[in-house]
């Protein structure tokens, strides 16, 4: 396979790092890797293969002035709506795990087990990366619906602090010790203390109530599906938690669910990992799913009086399932590889 030039916009951030960490793993075909970051972090390095490689700025000379096929950006909406057209009209594929370009008609929205196939279809060298909390939620949905046709979806997340990047993990880090410590206790990235809490608010909220992220997870989860008015309801929280996201689902279908059928599905897909015993208490907690490329289900379950609903207990490393490993899947997509 063809080697390339890889950029990543964001290097020396908390999804920057696990993006070098899995096209190390994976053995993505690099040819040669340019990390690129905000001023503040320039005279600092990356290591790629037990290379040191200095941080580049993030300029339109030193984006023009180098070769790129692929760029992984995360790095923000604000510079990705400024600085991924530059790449894209560079002659690269820029993959941008930021709000920028999810919900643009003419970018593709991409988790590419559910929906890689788009990636044809669009005329853009832009492809979004979904919410992290989107998706580990898709590719269930998808099955869900294939085998049952969904009717109605309604889900409360369960976020982990790194959801907010390194400043969350910080935070929360901070305060459980200040507090152990008799010390006063503030709080910037989260709107509440995080600390021993529950904060029902990720993001600004919206006149109708709804907060930044269930809007994401709504409209983002229609767009991936192709069911652009599937009935979504999402209530987001944020829990003092390190890594990792969870999910109770919801579903009400328009057939009887089958759950052998279900389970027999999910075991089937490489991308998901079925922990579904009650009787012996299996099902997946945040360290089952850290440092995992797949999404976790578990706690599968009818209805009591409705036999057309199912619940779930769906749970995935949302740095890197739900940022940086969907990301290189779609660039792998791209290539034609696995």
């Amino acid at each position: 396979m063809e080697k390339l030039n890889v950029a990543i916009v964001g290097a020396t951030g908390l999804v920057g790092q696990e993006f070098i960490t899995i096209l190390e793993e994976r053995k993505f075909p690099v040819k040669e890797l340019f990390p690129f970051a905000s001023e503040r972090s320039i005279g600092e390095t990356v290591e790629f293969h037990k290379r040191e490689i200095d941080v580049i700025p993030l300029a339109e000379e030193t984006i023009k002035s180098r070769k790129i096929d692929i760029a992984l950006f995360s790095a923000g909406a604000a510079v990705a709506l400024e600085m991924g057209p530059v790449f894209a009209e560079n002659g690269a594929w820029v993959i941008d795990n930021s709000s920028a370009f999810r919900m643009d008609d003419k970018v593709p929205l991409v988790v590419p087990e559910v929906n890689g196939h788009v990636i044809k279809e669009y005329n853009s060298r832009i492809i979004a990366n979904p919410n992290c909390s989107t998706i580990q939620l898709v590719p269930y949905l998808k099955t869900l619906n294939d085998l049952f046709k969904i009717k109605r979806v309604v889900v409360s997340t369960y976020q982990s602090v790194s959801g907010a990047g390194r400043n969350g993990i910080d935070e929360l880090r901070d305060q459980v010790s200040a507090l152990f410590s008799g010390r006063s206790v503030s709080s910037k990235t989260f709107p509440q203390r995080i600390a021993f809490n529950l904060i029902p608010q990720i993001g600004p909220f919206y006149t109708d109530g709804y907060c930044e992220e269930e809007v994401k997870m709504i409209n983002e989860s229609r767009k991936i599906l192709s069911i652009p008015d599937l009935d979504l309801d999402v209530t987001t929280v944020r829990v003092p938690t390190f890594f990792s996201h969870a999910e109770t689902v919801t579903v009400d279908l328009q057939k009887t669910c089958d759950l052998d059928l279900l389970r027999t599905e999910i075991g089937s897909q490489s991308e998901m990992v079925l922990m579904d015993d009650f009787e012996q208490l299996l099902y997946p907690t945040l360290l089952d799913s850290s440092g995992k490329d797949e999404v976790f289900i578990g706690r599968l379950r009818l209805g009591r009086e409705n036999k057309k609903r199912v619940q779930a207990w769906v749970v995935a490393d949302n740095v890197r399932k739900g940022a940086a490993y969907n990301a290189i899947r779609i660039a792998e997509t791209l290539i034609g590889g696995s």
